[in-house]
């Protein structure tokens, strides 16, 4: 007998959201340990709200959230107050009831962001790599440790020269375009030389309009890091990945892995340069194991072999299992005779899964938020979020 179409209405509806998420569910270890996580941050959480006035969105739920967007590749705040009304996975995982209405996305947002700009995202990483059932998972001696470029919030065109004052903004639109050889060689003078990313092409000396978001001649110009900054975004740098590749307006992202399972155990961002991820594995090394005495093993690619990292990771107890060059080399055979050295050299390869993961599922590749502290807190949710995704699978082996 076939089944009626007509759809029927009801006064009342009891919808238990516990039972319609499937017992075998990835999300339902996840969020075990993410609530786990999230009970012993309650101290901080605390300091961070005053006693009175009106109840904000409750900080557990803001980082359920922000963990599910990043797990789930929504693509922005208000796409994901649009699934909270009608998807009850997320509402489960988020901890709102059936009834419960969803939040403004203009509100979801400045309350996360003022949640995440005090360090948060570091905390709750760690907290999830304190449970109990993923600290067994972990390695406390061997790591690996690499850097990847973010692509930042701000086209090039906001790339303009900065004011004569060392610290004035840059201005908000450029002057004129110079139409003649001497007005060109004197604004080249006034800009500076070549910084650490610098460029220079040939002007043809025609006017450009002077507007919002107008085509620019970058010909007769000449540009760097030292001269120029970003109106839209003044932290991001202009940097090249290699030679041949093109300059851009990026963050550099660094993350360290424990060479078991590869799991993120340190995170952090900085501003993009040549020197940036030396700086920042000596600081990620120095915050998972201070003033240890133990012997550990830190595994690098070819950009790490500098011979003041090298010597600074052995003032550390640390052996630098780096990638040699092929000349002038700060590795010896002091630590490539060894057969733990070849064995960091494959397993380092694992620190790069989380940079593809965030590139690919999360919103690292090219970052919607703007700003050291608002694109670091979202880069180290990512790992966070990383870390999350493997568990599972870790979990049921």
């Amino acid at each position: 007998m076939r089944g009626s179409d007509q759809p029927t209405g009801s006064l009342f509806s009891y919808v238990n959201l516990e039972e319609r998420v499937p017992a075998r569910h990835p999300l339902r270890k996840i969020k075990g340990v993410v609530d786990a996580a999230l009970v012993t941050l309650d101290a901080d959480f605390e300091r961070l709200y005053a006693g009175e006035g009106r109840p904000s969105i409750a900080p557990e739920r803001l980082l359920r959230a922000s963990l599910v967007q990043i797990l789930f590749s929504v693509r922005s705040e208000r796409q994901l107050m649009e699934q909270l009304e009608y998807n009850l996975l997320f509402r489960w995982f988020v901890g709102l009831s059936i009834d419960e209405p969803v939040w403004v996305p203009t509100v979801f947002t400045k309350n996360r962001d003022r949640l995440l700009n005090t360090g948060m995202a570091q905390k709750l990483l760690a907290a999830i790599l304190a449970h109990e059932k993923v600290a067994p998972l972990l390695s406390d001696e061997h790591f690996s440790v690499d850097g990847t470029l973010v692509e930042a919030w701000a086209s090039f065109k906001s790339f303009r020269p900065k004011s004569p004052a060392s610290d004035a903004p840059p201005p908000a639109a450029d002057p004129p375009p110079p139409t003649s050889t001497g007005q060109r060689e004197a604004d080249e003078a006034a800009n500076g030389g070549k910084g650490e990313m610098s460029g220079r092409a040939e002007n043809t000396g025609e006017s450009e309009p002077i507007g919002r978001n107008v085509e620019r001649d970058w010909r007769g110009q000449t540009w760097s890091n030292a001269t120029h900054a970003s109106v839209t975004d003044p932290d991001a740098r202009l940097y090249r990945k290699a030679k041949g590749r093109p300059a851009q307006l990026c963050y550099m992202g660094h993350a360290l892995t424990e060479n078991r399972n590869g799991l993120v155990v340190e995170a952090c961002l900085t501003q993009a340069s040549g020197t940036a991820e030396r700086t920042a594995a000596i600081d990620m090394v120095d915050r998972v194991s201070p003033g240890s005495t133990r012997r550990l093993t830190l595994g690098a690619d070819k950009g790490y072999d500098d011979r003041g990292f090298v010597a600074r990771l052995r003032q550390m107890c640390v052996t630098p299992h780096v990638a040699a060059k092929a000349r002038h080399s700060a590795i010896d055979g002091r630590t490539t005779r060894h057969a733990g050295y070849m064995v960091s050299q494959r397993k380092r390869k694992l620190v790069e899964e989380p940079f593809g993961w965030g590139k690919v599922v999360g919103p690292i590749r090219k970052t919607m938020l703007r700003g050291l502290d608002q694109v670091g807190a979202q880069f180290t949710l990512t790992m966070a979020a990383y870390n999350l995704a493997k568990l599972p699978r870790l979990l049921a082996a």
